[in-house]
């Protein structure tokens, strides 16, 4: 069962025609790729409720998503590998620069909000507009960090697609923008 059509005509996998089992990865927004440790049942407010633990890759974090909200707070499966030229696709689009024409704090509210969506193509949008910013000046801490973000999420969500390692990934990112960097 297909989930909704998102940005390049790839269609989000919907989490609940299948449920995630432990050892699954998946994608929490703005954290990224995790595994899912295990399904505990837990008693809040006088009601047991079941949840996902995930552990996060990046940085271990482990957080608790009740199992009736995975689909409302955007725990979704990885795309696919076919899914990564389309991915790559979104990185390679001309946008013009929305420098000139907004603030920054404008901006930084709109990269957070498409972080946050845990789309990847979201995700690449933020990283190719940040990586074509850094060309033409210095990003400000604030810009750094979202740019870091952004390649965080997308590295680690391909190289898994992928199923190769984070280096190639980099490579072939940075391989995306190579005429523009020259």
């Amino acid at each position: 069962m297909a989930g909704k059509t998102l940005k390049g005509g790839a269609v989000a996998p919907k989490s609940k025609s299948r449920k995630f089992r432990i050892g699954d990865l998946a994608v929490y927004p703005a954290h990224g790729v995790g595994q899912i440790q295990a399904i505990e049942s837990r008693v809040v407010n006088g009601e047991s409720h079941d949840f996902y633990i995930l552990r996060v890759l990046e940085n271990g974090m482990v957080i608790m998503i009740p199992i009736g909200n995975a689909d409302s707070v955007g725990l979704r499966f990885l795309i696919d590998a076919k899914e990564v030229p389309k991915v790559y696709a979104v990185m390679k689009t001309k946008r013009e620069l929305l420098a000139d024409n907004q603030t920054w704090n404008r901006r930084y509210r709109e990269y957070m909000e498409k972080i946050k969506t845990g789309s990847l193509y979201d995700v690449a949008e933020v990283f190719r507009d940040l990586f074509r910013l850094k060309l033409t000046k210095d990003l400000s801490f604030g810009e750094r960090k979202l740019y870091d973000t952004a390649q965080i999420l997308l590295v680690k969500e391909l190289s898994r697609a992928k199923k190769t390692d984070e280096k190639t990934i980099i490579s072939e990112i940075e391989s995306l923008f190579a005429s523009e960097a020259a």
